[in-house]
């Protein structure tokens, strides 16, 4: 068994769990409002610090590729007398309650071969109760995962690759930690496919692989990747700990990698232990799907990643840029995130919540870090580094609106409020701005480091200070605000406590001040770099948009479909809604470059764009009032200032 299969949690000191004392505040809250009232709670025992009974045996049959259909069994050790089962809920790295329960199908239980009758939680539907007959000593378990098979989701299993989260397969005993109930896993996959996956394999017989046991945090924490077209590639050769880079494919061809594509991927690796000066795992698989038909991913988890993008991220490795962050992000939460871990992020098992509340460092500073850890790895050249940054500037330059109303720390409550979804009015409503906009944030400290130091330090020794500890252990490290203040100022003292509430609990932060304390300065030109040519023109890409946010103020599908307005923006001010679709611009039917030419084209007239628009089953057409022409980001020195930029990308001896 590998360190961090047996590695337990670290429990936050002033984390309890009491549903009394929340029964008695609703009751208090009732009494308050003048009517007597009864609470809504749910009957399940809350966790214990304590070991569960016995090993919990899971097999999982994925072999029913045509129907997407996951069978699973568990035998689970019990006692005499009432048991509740859990669905995860709460699901690390969502950051909200995402467990996808209504895909839990023909649940049935029994003992002996004799079937147990369950019943759902009044309140709860996540929980499942059953009473233990005397003499029983386990129970069989069995139900259905019915993956999903919606275009707009993707698939988690086609007939030639899948990626199975063991969070969406399991039922565990209620009343404990999750690091105290221990699985003995398995799971038998179509014939001749081969895997990825950080758990450990115990035996293999034909298609069905057993893993050495682990407990239920580590194996939630250690999905599985499968495939027909699979490729293991040794990202850190003679290193003293293991690194692959597991790869399915939609086709061979799909897994065939250059030199220098090699040699990029290796440097990832290379730059990202020299930046935090440890590792905290005893091997680390990035699982990569290459995939048109199977869902884009992007997950984090300790020893390993899931990753998922198009299929063409080798072959088409000149026009595919924008992607290249993916893998860096999720490697830097081995480090952020799963090691070091906000302290109302951690909870004890999968159905208590979670707090977001810091996910501006979780997922900022691991923004940040993708950013510069995929530049100095060399998967980005400086100039796609500068483009990209731009790109992020400019959302906060021009769409910055519902900063008027929210601050960033509201906008980590975003992950469960609205799960992700699209929203209309995104410049307005805002959404998980801690991704970006704390990276913008991060920028910033980091130039100001430099300059508080006369450039001896910077956000590089903040990341070996506060994620760079305890190198080699497995054992998550919680943290508070008050512990990122300390660990700034053991770098440069300064009023951090204040710099970070102006940023992240004011209105109106000032993120401008990121760039500028690089030594360069946001531009707008009518020419996009080449890097938002690829971000904005890809057909794999689930990014695929036509960009005029800067400009009038809409992003577009590619087929006139209008996916966003900003808010009170020229197009907006015209009456544009988000989801009508340009039919004509100017009387000419509407394609992307008819478009752009009639926003260059009125930069010398004085007459209004005129959009034919299809909406709600009926056609209008509205006239926007916007002069200035096509409007894209750019990064220009600034004479005479510290290039702090070229300095945080350059990669480290």
């Amino acid at each position: 068994m590998s360190r961090v299969l047996s590695a337990a949690l670290a429990v936050p000191a002033h984390r309890t769990f009491s549903r009394l004392a929340l029964a008695v505040a609703l009751a208090l809250a009732a009494g308050t409002a003048g009517a007597a009232q009864q609470s809504h709670t749910d009957d399940v025992p809350p966790p214990q610090d304590t070991p569960y009974l016995g090993t919990v045996s899971l097999h999982v049959d994925a072999n029913d590729t045509a129907q997407g259909i996951f069978r699973v069994h568990e035998t689970i050790p019990v006692k005499a007398g009432p048991l509740t089962l859990l669905y995860p809920q709460w699901i690390p790295g969502d950051h909200s309650p995402t467990g996808p329960i209504s895909m839990l199908a023909g649940l049935k239980v029994s003992a002996d071969g004799k079937p147990l009758m369950w019943k759902r939680d009044e309140y709860n539907v996540y929980a499942f109760h059953l009473d233990v007959p005397a003499g029983v000593s386990s129970i069989d378990v069995s139900f259905q995962y019915m993956s999903g098979r919606t275009d707009s989701e993707g698939f988690e299993m086609t007939d030639r690759m899948m990626d199975m989260e063991w969070s969406k397969v399991t039922l565990y005993p209620a009343g404990y930690f999750s690091r105290g109930i221990t699985f003995a896993p398995s799971m038998t996959l179509p014939q001749g496919w081969q895997f990825g996956t950080a758990l450990e394999t115990a035996s293999q017989s034909g298609d069905t692989t057993t893993f050495k046991p682990v407990t239920l945090n580590n194996l939630v924490d250690s999905p599985v990747y499968a495939g027909e077209f699979f490729k293991r590639v040794d990202l850190n050769p003679g290193g003293d700990v293991p690194v692959h880079l597991d790869i399915v494919a939609d086709a061979p061809k799909y897994l065939e990698m250059t030199p220098e594509q090699l040699q990029v991927h290796r440097n990832l690796v290379t730059q990202a232990v020299k930046l935090f000066g440890s590792h905290h795992y005893d091997h680390y698989d990035f699982l990569f799907s290459l995939s048109d038909q199977l869902g884009g991913n992007g997950t984090e988890h300790h020893q390993s990643s899931e990753n998922g993008l198009g299929a063409d991220y080798f072959t088409a490795w000149n026009e595919a840029a924008p992607d290249r962050d993916l893998l860096p992000h999720e490697y830097t939460h081995s480090w952020n995130g799963k090691f070091r871990r906000p302290a109302d992020l951690w909870t004890p098992n999968f159905n208590v919540p979670m707090g977001d509340s810091l996910l501006w460092v979780y997922e900022g500073q691991t923004q940040y870090w993708g950013y510069v850890l995929t530049a100095r790895a060399g998967m980005w050249t400086p100039q796609q580094f500068r483009d990209a940054l731009a790109m992020e500037a400019a959302n906060y330059d021009r769409n910055r609106e519902g900063f008027q109303w929210r601050t960033i720390e509201d906008t980590t409550n975003d992950a469960t409020a609205a799960r992700r979804s699209s929203l209309p009015y995104r410049s307005w409503q805002m959404s998980e701005e801690y991704y970006s906009a704390g990276q913008m944030m991060w920028l910033e400290v980091d130039a100001k480091l430099r300059a508080l130091t006369h450039d001896h330090k910077s956000l590089d020794d903040f990341a070996r200070t506060f994620f760079g500890v305890d190198n080699g252990s497995y054992v998550t490290k919680t943290y508070t605000f008050d512990d990122v203040v300390a660990a700034l100022t053991s770098v440069a003292p300064y009023d951090w406590a204040g710099f970070l509430h102006a940023h992240v609990d004011a209105l109106n932060p000032p993120l401008e001040d990121g760039i500028a304390g690089t030594g360069w300065k946001l531009v707008y030109t009518d020419k996009e770099s080449e890097y938002e040519k690829e971000y904005n023109s890809r057909p794999q890409s689930p990014r695929h948009l036509y960009n005029f946010a800067w400009s009038i103020g809409m992003t577009m599908g590619d087929k006139g479909q209008i996916n966003d307005v900003r808010w009170d923006g020229p197009a907006f001010k015209a009456g544009v809604s988000t989801g009508a679709t340009v039919v004509a611009v100017n009387g000419q039917d509407y394609s992307t470059d008819v478009l752009k030419n009639a926003i260059a084209e009125a930069k010398n007239s004085t007459a209004p764009i005129h959009l034919l628009l299809k909406y709600q089953g009926g056609y209008r057409t509205v006239s926007v009032d916007y002069h200035d022409g096509l409007q894209y980001p750019h990064l220009v020195r600034v004479d005479g200032t510290p290039d702090y930029l070229d300095e945080i990308i350059a990669p480290r001896k």
